[in-house]
């Protein structure tokens, strides 16, 4: 039996041979793609961070208030202000023409009278507070309160920015916003209260800091490389759907498949040797990644691949993953009836299996539909468990329940082709 497997063994390759353009772009191309997916998402990373974006700033209140926007936003790591276009001083419509056409991310518009009107506002909070206090006197005659009406600082954004960015700036804004009118508020009752009399600090009381996890008492950061060699890697095992479903058809469709059951071999032999095959490719592509992410990422500007102590564990996840990956691809050859089927469904069916997955958009920001419907995709548990070996730092019993689900899809996968390829032939 052994020797059965390994000429089916051999088998495989010889047919692997015969199209060598089609292997080496097998383990190009996702080399390819992880280089690429990962310079450009490092580099939009660091051009949000550690480059400058130019905001355009129309000022109609002249108050202390934009001026101290003003000054925190040029004060800020990632904004640098606009007030003037061609040396005239920008409206309301020029910014919103030069935003809305994608020349500028982002225009502020301060209102008219802001200032005075939030001072205005504080003083008559601080007054009624004070008065009900019996601080001051409540006989006098005061004068009939003014309405002061909300101001309303409008942003305008670019409509191709993402709304995580436009998230991250109105936060930002927000809360430089309520900064301003906490500081007038204390300034007020300073005012009220005398100066002598009582200092209020004005430093912010709750602050935030991270915590790092550390392993051997390292911080371990992650970052654009760790979150994106897991995940093309496991897009590009998947991919080996194509081209084993395609051979499958061929031996189907020239007659291959007819001669090998003719000898004393079973189906099970020909799939163990498919399987074999197959997971050895599997294998080199993943420690192709890693090696490119480990020594060639440095040297293009990126952070390399951090897989101390975790090799033998991303190991086991990329081999159960590449097991799915076979499963699946053999029962897509049996089912396919001709090439036409099998290649445009396999390459579409993995793209959609990616994208479920998590391997474009995070599972956590997906509508609550997908997020049960994520859980189902074998690159779900996948990605899921290539994440808990690098990022999380969890045991091997951790990661059993994961590829134990790769594992069952691909014995389920397996034999449904078995059943199917059983059931074809005695019709």
């Amino acid at each position: 039996m052994i020797y059965k497997i390994w000429m089916s063994v051999v088998k495989e390759f010889l047919l692997l041979k015969r199209d060598l353009g089609g292997l080496i772009i097998l383990f190009v191309m996702p080399l390819v793609l992880v280089i690429a997916v990962t310079l450009i998402q490092d580099s939009t990373f660091k051009a949000v961070t550690d480059s400058k974006i130019q905001i355009l700033l129309v000022d109609k209140d002249k108050g202390s208030v934009s001026k101290t926007v003003f000054e925190n936003l040029e004060k800020s790591k990632y904004f640098t202000v606009v007030t003037q276009i061609d040396n005239k001083p920008i409206t309301e419509e020029v910014a919103k023409e030069n935003v809305y056409k994608g020349k500028f991310q982002l225009a502020i518009i301060i209102p008219e009278n802001l200032s005075s009107d939030l001072q205005a506002k504080v003083d008559q909070n601080v007054e009624k507070i004070v008065s009900n206090l019996g601080l001051t006197d409540s006989t006098a005659t005061a004068e009939p309160r003014r309405v002061i009406k909300e101001k309303e600082v409008k942003l305008y954004f670019d409509p191709a920015v993402q709304m995580s960015f436009k998230n991250a700036v109105m936060s930002s804004i927000d809360k430089m916003i309520s900064q301003i009118e906490t500081k007038s508020i204390y300034s007020t009752f300073q005012k009220q209260l005398g100066e002598e009399t009582i200092d209020f600090e004005q430093k912010n009381f709750i602050t935030f800091k991270e915590i790092i996890p550390r392993i051997n008492n390292k911080e371990v950061r992650p970052n654009s490389v760790q979150h994106n060699v897991p995940a093309w890697t496991l897009f590009a095992i998947f991919f080996i759907v194509i081209p084993l479903s395609i051979n499958i058809v061929k031996e189907k469709s020239q007659g291959t498949f007819v001669r090998l059951r003719t000898n004393p071999v079973s189906n099970l032999i020909v799939i163990i040797g498919k399987t074999i095959t197959y997971s050895i490719i599997c294998m080199i592509q993943f420690y192709m990644m890693v090696a490119v992410a480990v020594f060639l990422f440095p040297s293009i500007g990126l952070p390399s691949l951090n897989i101390e102590g975790h090799f033998f564990l991303t190991s086991v996840v990329a081999l159960f993953s590449g097991f799915a990956a076979i499963g699946f691809g053999i029962l897509l050859g049996t089912v396919a009836s001709t090439q036409e089927q099998s290649a445009p469904f396999g390459a579409t069916s993995v793209i959609i299996l990616a994208a479920i997955g998590g391997v474009w958009v995070p599972v956590f920001a997906m509508p609550k539909i997908m997020q049960y419907i994520a859980k189902s995709s074998p690159m779900n548990w996948g990605l899921e468990a290539f994440y808990d070996v690098l990022l999380r730092n969890v045991s091997f019993l951790e990661i059993i329940p994961r590829i134990t689900l790769l594992f069952l899809f691909f014995i389920i996968t397996t034999s449904i082709a078995l059943f199917y390829d059983k059931k074809k032939r005695a019709v």
